[in-house]
């Protein structure tokens, strides 16, 4: 497992514990002229030196020059597929651990939240259930649990909603577009480690919190979780259950947030997810772990909007009342089982296996459509089947040579219904009671077969530098069905993905890399497909957006300080889009995201440190004339800074952490503009007899502010399916947070 993997070593090592395959690729190393990463580098810390990195990463705070080297060698499998240290990888690695996820959740944050405020390219966190538009460096990013991917063809965003924190041991992160790894990679990676057993013996640990915002009775959300671990030296094994029931949002003005009628919310929802894996030692050398899951999180209130002029056909004028009802309500199922097996000397090498299979149900708002006979609600649930095999060798080919390769073979199954909602009864309660007309198709079903082969080679021609070099031979068959009279068919398609990159290690804490990278996505078949005759499967196959990257980068970490800092241009020759009624195109326009992100942190005496986060990114889109616009702000992504200052007396068992995060404004070149904001928030923690206790205050300030999530939906939304104000989804006011955790 990796929560096992040791994280101070300076040598790969042979684990005894099965590593996830997290597929993602190794990234460009060190420039030939060096001089100008570190260069780039230094002049951030010059202008910004309030930024930071180590705190947000999750990096043990070093204390002394043997520490600080140390720091850079935790292990992680996001950057190769195998465990690798941090010092060993051509690239932007963000680690996550789990005290600093768990003082971003005392705070009350959600996971997407906090993995906002803490990884520097990460977009922050759009507040409800979606994701949507929450890219790296501007692009897309795939999302996974132990190396099983949550992403899949149709484009859900709904990768956060997935697991409760309470069971991550910690989140590894790789910016930019990935070479080794399938679709959805052009951003990034995110690989949520989950916990196992904690070894020998019964082992417990409790966490519990209630939050609000004191606006009202309804204005409380309940967290439990309990898990239990034990085992003996060759069987380990730990099962979880994680509670958490919301109550009602309010915003800055103290009152009641609108719930997100288009990718839904988390107000009055309930989640539960139930965890257990199991550790088997079957040699000295071979290790086998079975992880499964039960996710569910759904509505479960009966707060709802009132329409007082819905059978006129407008939908002016509506408000929050009880008494909502609804035959098919907002909701996110999953069920996951995981199997890994390592061999840590089969045929003189490493090898990995693991076999998965994730099926989810994602149900939606009831939504209004206008028709012939009035305004008509409908609500859609959209199923997927996803099960694969991955297979990987790791060589040692000689003391500075290593390859890595293997084969991924998976099936993905889509299918997807609608429930229309009785006019009448909607129209006499003004939209409150949504009873069952029909079920009748949503979109077209769909399965994808996909095949791969990779290699990745290192080369250590030096002992301070490295070059790699990889491919990724991709090849995906696409079979749709007919949908609503226009007819279905098959396609397939080929991708060749490669990466070449350097590093340069200087042996005094300082790193720089050069690397280029290439990444790829496919177009969302269920929306592309079936809408239109015109559009049929055999004559326009959906070909891979292919994504290239080269990215210039340094690192730093000593005693006193911890920095990172990569500077990015990522282009490619076409582009995904929605029409007005959000069908699905693919635009053959080049589009470019370029930018800087980079952290630093400052260790001072006392148990204090400062630090910070930023991101400037800009994305383009070349028009017909040939020249570089700003990108439609419904896709672009906004620049973004924290700072923080933290302050930790481990004697007395407490801690302090004050941060703000800011979002810039973004504005494109048809006038459409997303507005910012900041937002500062506090956690306190001490130990006591029993446990230890923690206070967070989100949104100290109570800024009042439109979530970015809320004034893109208005631009999607509206006027085509209602007015704005609909789909401005607001942000939550002041809440408190008291919990309390205790491991026994």
């Amino acid at each position: 497992m990796p929560s096992q993997i040791s994280t101070q070593l300076h040598t790969r090592p042979r684990p005894l514990t099965t590593a996830p395959i997290t597929g993602v690729t190794s990234y460009g190393g060190p420039p030939s002229s060096a001089s100008l990463s570190l260069g780039a580098g230094l002049l951030l810390l010059a202008a910004a030196p309030s930024l930071s990195w180590a705190q947000a990463v999750g990096v043990d705070q070093p204390g002394t020059d043997e520490a600080a080297v140390q720091s850079q060698e935790t292990m992680v499998v996001v950057g190769s597929r195998t465990p690798k240290s941090i010092s060993e990888i051509p690239g932007a690695v963000w680690v996550v651990d789990q005290q600093q996820l768990e003082t971003q959740i005392a705070t009350g944050a959600d996971l997407k939240t906090a993995l906002g405020r803490l990884v520097p390219g990460l977009d922050l966190a759009p507040q409800g259930r979606t994701n949507y538009g929450q890219n790296m460096r501007g692009r897309s990013v795939q999302v996974l649990i132990d190396g099983v991917s949550l992403n899949s063809s149709r484009g859900l965003s709904r990768q956060f909603d997935a697991i409760d924190p309470f069971n991550i041991e910690r989140v590894e992160v790789l910016s930019g577009a990935s070479s080794l790894y399938g679709g959805g990679a052009t951003g990034g990676i995110i690989n949520i480690v989950t916990k196992k057993g904690d070894g020998p013996g019964r082992h417990f640990s409790t966490a519990t919190s209630v939050t609000s915002g004191f606006n009202d009775s309804d204005d409380a959300d309940f967290r439990l979780a309990q898990s239990i671990s034990g085992g003996s030296e060759r069987v380990q094994g730990r099962l979880a259950v994680a509670y958490q029931d919301n109550g009602r949002f309010y915003d800055g003005r103290g009152d009641e947030i609108f719930p997100d009628i288009a990718q839904t919310d988390l107000q009055d929802n309930r989640s539960i997810d139930i965890m257990g894996s199991v550790d088997l030692a079957l040699s000295a050398e071979q290790t086998l772990t079975l992880g499964a899951q039960l996710y569910r999180s759904a509505y479960e209130g009966d707060r709802g909007l009132y329409f007082p002029n819905l059978a006129l056909g407008n939908l002016e004028g509506a408000e929050i009342r009880d008494g909502y009802s609804s035959d098919r309500d907002p909701e996110t199922d999953r069920r996951m089982v995981n199997l890994q097996y390592h061999h840590a000397d089969l045929l003189g090498q490493d090898f990995y296996l693991q076999a998965f299979y994730r099926e989810e149900e994602a149900s939606f708002n009831a939504f209004p459509y206008a028709t012939t006979q009035g305004v008509e609600f409908r609500a859609s649930k959209q199923d997927t089947d996803l099960g694969g095999i991955k297979a990987l060798f790791d060589a040692e080919l000689g003391e500075r040579v290593s390859l890595t390769y293997g084969l991924d073979m998976d099936r993905e199954s889509f299918d997807a219904d609608q429930m229309y909602f009785d006019i009448a009864t909607s129209n006499a309660s003004g939209g409150l009671t949504q009873e069952e007309r029909e079920i009748g198709p949503r979109y077209p079903s769909y399965e994808v077969d996909g095949y791969a082969g990779f290699a990745q080679g290192d080369w250590r021609v030096t002992d301070g530098l490295t070059l790699s070099a990889g491919v990724r031979q991709q090849h995906m068959d696409v079979e749709v069905d007919d949908f609503n009279g226009v007819p279905g068919g098959e396609n397939d398609y080929d991708a060749t993905l490669v990466n070449a990159s350097a590093l340069y290690d200087y042996g005094n804490g300082h790193q720089n890399w050069i690397q280029f990278s290439q990444g790829f996505e496919l177009p969302d078949p269920a929306k592309y497909y079936g809408k239109s005759a015109d559009v049929s499967v055999d004559d326009n196959p959906l070909d891979a957006i292919k994504t290239d990257q080269v990215e210039l980068g340094w690192r730093f970490n000593d005693a006193d300080w911890s920095t990172q800092a990569a500077i990015y241009y990522a282009w490619s020759d076409k582009a995904v889009e929605n029409a007005e009624d959000l069908s699905v195109s693919v635009v053959e326009e080049n589009k470019r995201d370029y930018g800087l992100e980079a952290a630093v942190t400052r260790f001072l005496d006392g148990g204090f440190e400062v630090g910070g986060t930023l991101h400037l990114v800009r994305s383009e889109q070349e028009d017909e004339n040939g020249s570089w616009e700003k990108r439609d702000a419904r896709y672009a992504s906004l620049s973004s800074a924290t700072a923080f200052v933290g302050w930790q007396d481990m004697a007395a068992g407490r801690s302090a952490r004050l941060q703000a995060n800011h979002a810039h404004n973004l504005e494109d070149d048809d006038d459409r503009q997303i507005d910012g904001y900041t937002t500062v928030d506090m956690a306190l923690a001490q130990d006591i007899d029993i446990g230890r206790l923690t206070l967070g205050i989100d949104n100290l300030l109570d800024e009042e502010y439109s979530t970015v999530w809320g004034q893109r939906a208005a631009m999607f939304y509206s006027p085509y399916y209602g007015p704005e104000y609909l789909y401005d989804y607001q942000g939550r006011g002041r809440t408190f947070t008291l919990g309390w955790t205790m491991d026994f």
